[in-house]
C-alpha cells in the first residue's frame, strides 16, 4: 500500500481510503451507533463492516459506480437510475430504525431553521435578498403533515452504487433514522431534476413534486454556509447555488 487517500475531511469527521478500505473517523459515538444500526436494518446492500475502535469505522469499499456528481455530467440509463429509484423505495418501506434522522426534523423547528439561515446568508451577502425569498417561499411545501420512513438521511448521488442497471452498495448511512422519505429522492436528485422522471419511475407512487422541489431549496439553503465554512464551494456550477437560481 503506497498511498492513502482523503475522501472528505472537516471539523466533525473525516473519511480515508487505504486500498479497499474506508477509514471512518468521528468523535460522535452516537452518530457511528447510528450508522452502525441503519447498515444492519437496511433491505439493501451496504458497505461490510470490517471493523470499529472508536472513534474509527473501517468498512470495505462497494463494487460499481456511481451515476454522477452533484455539479457533474450524470451517467447511466434511465433503467439504472429507475433501478436506484427502486433500491430508495426498499429502504422507505423498511421497519423503522430507533433515531430520529437528519430528515425527521418537526416542521416547527424546520421553519425556524430556514428563517434564520435565509437571514445569515443574506446578512453575510453570500445571497441576493430577493433570491433567497424567491427560493423561502418554494421551502414552504415540505412544511406539510408527513408519514415517517426509514430515511437515509444524506442520499447523494455519490452515496449510490451500481453495476449496470443492479445497485451494489448504499454507503454513508451516519444520518439514517426515521424522517421524510421525499427528503431522499430530493437529494439523490440535487442537481440531476432531469433524472428525476426516472428515479420516480423505478419508485412508484406516493410523491409530491411540489415537495421534492421544496427540499431541493431547504437542502440548498442550508447547506451553502456550511459548506464555505468547511472550505467546498457551492457556487460551482450544478451545485447549490445554481439550483436555488433554477427553483427561483
Amino acid at each position: 500500500m503506497d498511498r492513502v487517500e482523503v475522501v472528505v475531511a472537516h471539523a466533525e469527521r473525516a473519511t480515508l481510503r487505504v486500498g479497499d478500505v474506508f477509514l471512518k473517523v468521528d468523535a460522535d459515538a452516537d452518530r457511528v451507533d447510528a450508522e452502525v444500526e441503519a447498515m444492519s436494518l437496511a433491505p439493501v446492500p451496504t458497505p461490510e463492516i470490517l471493523w470499529r475502535e472508536p472513534p474509527v469505522l473501517a468498512i470495505a469499499a462497494v463494487p460499481g459506480q456511481t451515476l454522477g456528481r452533484l455539479g457533474g455530467p450524470s451517467t447511466g440509463s434511465p433503467a439504472a437510475w429507475a433501478a436506484a429509484g427502486a433500491a430508495i423505495r426498499q429502504v422507505h418501506e423498511a421497519p423503522l430504525p430507533s433515531r430520529l434522522g437528519r430528515a425527521g426534523r418537526s416542521s416547527t423547528d424546520l421553519a425556524a431553521e430556514i428563517g434564520a439561515e435565509c437571514e445569515a446568508l443574506v446578512a453575510g451577502g453570500l445571497l441576493p435578498a430577493e433570491l433567497v425569498s424567491r427560493c423561502r417561499r418554494v421551502c414552504e411545501a415540505v412544511l406539510r403533515p408527513w408519514a415517517p420512513s426509514f430515511t437515509h438521511g444524506d442520499l447523494q448521488i455519490a452515496h449510490v452504487f451500481l453495476d449496470g442497471n443492479a445497485v451494489t452498495g448504499i454507503i454513508d448511512w451516519s444520518e439514517a433514522g426515521r424522517g421524510d422519505a421525499l427528503y431522499d429522492l430530493a437529494t439523490f436528485t440535487l442537481g440531476h431534476r432531469d433524472q428525476l422522471g426516472h428515479v420516480l419511475a423505478g419508485y412508484g407512487s406516493g410523491t409530491d413534486l411540489d415537495v421534492i422541489r421544496g427540499w431541493w431549496a431547504v437542502r440548498s439553503l442550508l447547506a451553502i454556509r456550511w459548506l464555505v465554512q468547511h472550505g467546498f464551494d457551492p457556487f460551482l456550477p450544478g451545485c447549490e447555488v445554481d439550483m436555488l437560481k433554477s427553483l427561483a
